[in-house]
């Protein structure tokens, strides 16, 4: 009998996860399968969980983009939606720009941030052992966090802006930023595919991820994919700070709240792979929906991460990674 591939499994798994987590404690607590089956309530966190994997989703389409290509993690990405966040704060709340032209200005600014964190620290470290490479960027994380502290204090800002909900039947409501995450989410992915697939620029960074030292032999500028692949991420963040200014206060460590969860969907989905991050955050989105709709939202996030402990005994390389 031929041995069940482990991504199965951990589909199987995942299905169960949901399914039980979704009704089982209805179950319980009411004895009641069919309060449990028709409570309107569950199914309107179902949608709401859907709609929060959009925004993980596009937390974590940046730093795949990069470790797929650089080989390099970058634990400080989430520093970098962070100041994506601020940016996009203080050209429309203190300059008096239009949001719709501060968002595109906040993207510019993780775009040139991405480009400056490749070419300052990442460049001198490409041949270092991986150990080096994750202290430096997780000195990066510090380092930006210090830096915001310093410029813009401690203290929560808002941008005051907010798309509202809308509803989708009589007793369930959508949020508006959520949604707009969704469909921003699914667009970068279709986008970022387009790109990779369908241009000269994006066919040699897919090129230079699968075999680095062949492209180089073949005159390919390793250095300048490196630098623009680094710079999409970096904007890629500002996307996602251009959603997230619209659902959370901004301060200097909002990054810790997304940070390990965006590396978790990354590793859980195969680090590089950024349909298995799409994935990933879709599963974890739910899981933590669901725990928080049956009991607190800190217990959604344990849920989550227990998830991914035992998802790592199966499967180590992640959902769609490859073995090595």
């Amino acid at each position: 009998m031929n041995k069940i591939d482990t991504r199965v499994w951990l589909i199987i798994i995942a299905a169960v996860a949901f399914f039980a987590l979704a009704y089982l404690p209805t179950i319980i607590r009411e004895g009641d399968v069919t309060l449990a089956l028709t409570d309107v309530f569950l199914y309107e966190s179902m949608i709401n969980g859907l709609l929060l994997g959009g925004v993980l989703a596009l937390l974590s389409l940046g730093l795949n983009l990069i470790f797929g290509v650089i080989d390099v993690v970058w634990i400080c990405y989430a520093e970098i939606v962070m100041l994506g966040m601020y940016g996009i704060y203080y050209f429309h709340n203190v300059f008096g720009m239009p949001l719709l032209v501060a968002m595109p200005i906040g993207i510019l600014i993780t775009a040139a941030i991405g480009y400056g964190v490749h070419k300052l620290v990442i460049q001198h470290l490409l041949d270092s052992a991986p150990i080096n490479q994750l202290l430096a960027t997780g000195g990066l994380l510090f380092f930006f966090q210090s830096i915001a502290t310093i410029l813009f204090g401690v203290e929560f800002k808002n941008v005051g802006v907010t798309l509202g909900s809308f509803p989708l039947t009589a007793d369930i409501y959508i949020s508006g930023s959520r949604m707009a995450a969704f469909a921003v989410a699914v667009v970068c992915v279709a986008g970022l595919y387009l790109f990779l697939t369908r241009t000269f620029m994006g066919t040699a960074i897919r090129a230079i991820s699968q075999d680095r030292e062949i492209m180089t032999l073949m005159g390919v500028q390793q250095g300048r994919l490196y630098l623009v692949t680094s710079a999409i991420g970096g904007g890629l963040a500002g996307l996602a700070a251009s959603l997230l200014v619209l659902q959370y206060d901004i301060h200097p460590f909002i990054g810790l709240t997304f940070g390990p969860i965006t590396f978790m969907i990354c590793v859980l989905g195969g680090l590089g792979n950024m349909v298995g991050g799409f994935i990933a955050a879709f599963i974890f989105s739910e899981l933590i929906s669901l725990g928080g709709y049956h009991f607190d939202l800190e217990w959604g996030y344990v849920f989550a991460f227990v998830f991914f402990i035992a998802m790592m005994f199966i499967r180590p390389e992640g959902l769609l990674g490859k073995r090595s």
